[in-house]
């Protein structure tokens, strides 16, 4: 009785620490493919959504600026963290032809209006809560952010945000206002 127990223990054991490597590993290979920036192309897909404005915005208005487009949700901690971050860019290059666009994808637009309310920003945001955009443009972690052209062409893409991917958002910025 006694090896039955402990056989049946060893086997749930090699169960647990079999499922924790598998784990690991999709944790593992998720982070090395999380790579700060993916070079990009072909037209960034237009849309138009409800806004913090008041009024519904389109991508293509914005269409002659260099546009950051950033998904984030009002769950999502590195996206809290990066908002700032973006807002400061927001204001350093606006003026020379740039802009940021928040994408919300909360359900309930009412969580990403409270959080707009502790983080204020001064980029427009427009709110997805069907997650029509957000499917268009096959998001896979959060944030993600997409550079895009004057001519509106998709190219640099950003998965997640740890501290420093602003020092590539400034040099993509500065590399595309200058094209």
């Amino acid at each position: 009785m006694i090896n039955s127990i402990v056989q049946k223990n060893s086997s749930d054991l090699t169960t647990i620490l079999k499922r924790f490597l598998v784990v690991l590993c999709v944790l593992l290979l998720s982070s090395l493919a999380q790579a700060k920036d993916v070079p990009l192309t072909g037209k960034a897909s237009d849309f138009t959504l409800p806004s913090n404005q008041g009024k519904p915005l389109k991508l293509s208005d914005f269409r002659g600026d260099v546009v950051m487009l950033n998904f984030w949700a009002s769950w999502c901690a590195p996206c809290r963290q990066e908002m700032p971050i973006l807002d400061d860019l927001q204001k350093r290059f606006k003026k020379v032809g740039f802009t940021v666009l928040g994408v919300n994808i909360d359900e309930d637009v009412s969580d990403a209006k409270n959080l707009l309310k502790e983080i204020s920003v001064s980029f427009p945001v427009v709110f997805d809560s069907k997650s029509k955009v957000s499917e268009t443009y096959q998001l896979d972690s959060m944030p993600t952010t997409v550079m895009i052209d004057r001519k509106g062409n998709k190219r640099f893409l950003h998965r997640g945000y740890k501290p420093g991917f602003e020092v590539d958002y400034e040099k993509q910025i500065r590399q595309l206002l200058r094209e």
